[in-house]
C-alpha cells in the first residue's frame, strides 16, 4: 500500500518552489550506510515503496532498512478530456519534496558490501541521481 498521511489540515496544496540544498536530514543518523540525493525532485510514494521493497527483498531479513522521506504533499490532477476551468482537480498522488543532499534511505546491521549492493538497487528505482554515503564517526 502506498505511503500517505493519515490526516491533513488541507486537502490540496500549491506547488511551491524548490531551492537550496537540504538543511535537515542530510546525514546518516540511524543506519551505517545511506543513499543521498544529488538533485531535487518530487519523490512519489510509489518510488519510495519500490525502493523499500527492493532493499528488504535483497537483504532477506538481515539488517534494517530506514526510510528517511515521507510523502506529505498532495498533487492534484484534473481528469482526462476535461475542459479548462471548473476549479482545481482532486488529489491524485502524494509526493515528498527532496532537495540535493537529503538522505533517502539508510541500511544498518549488515556488512559494507551487502549494504552497498542493496542501496544500489534502491538507487535504480529513484528518478534522480543518488550516491552512497557512510556514517561519520566522531572521535571522543
Amino acid at each position: 500500500m502506498a505511503l500517505m498521511p493519515k490526516r491533513v489540515k488541507y486537502r490540496k496544496s500549491q506547488r511551491g518552489k524548490m531551492k537550496c540544498n537540504a538543511a535537515r536530514a542530510n546525514y546518516v543518523a540511524f543506519g551505517e550506510y545511506g543513499l543521498q540525493s544529488l538533485e531535487q525532485c518530487w519523490l512519489e510514494a510509489k518510488n519510495i515503496e519500490a525502493g523499500r521493497v527492493a532493499a528488504t527483498h535483497y537483504l532477506q531479513r538481515e539488517g534494517k532498512v530506514y526510510i528517511r522521506v515521507f510523502p506529505y504533499k498532495p498533487v492534484s490532477a484534473k481528469p482526462l478530456e476535461t475542459r479548462m476551468g471548473k476549479g482545481k482537480g482532486e488529489p491524485a498522488f502524494w509526493v515528498s519534496r527532496v532537495r540535493p543532499g537529503a538522505i533517502l534511505f539508510e541500511v544498518g546491521g549488515v556488512d559494507e558490501e551487502l549494504a552497498k549492493r542493496a542501496l544500489l538497487r534502491v538507487a535504480h528505482k529513484m528518478p534522480i541521481k543518488c550516491r552512497l554515503v557512510r556514517r561519520r564517526r566522531t572521535v571522543g
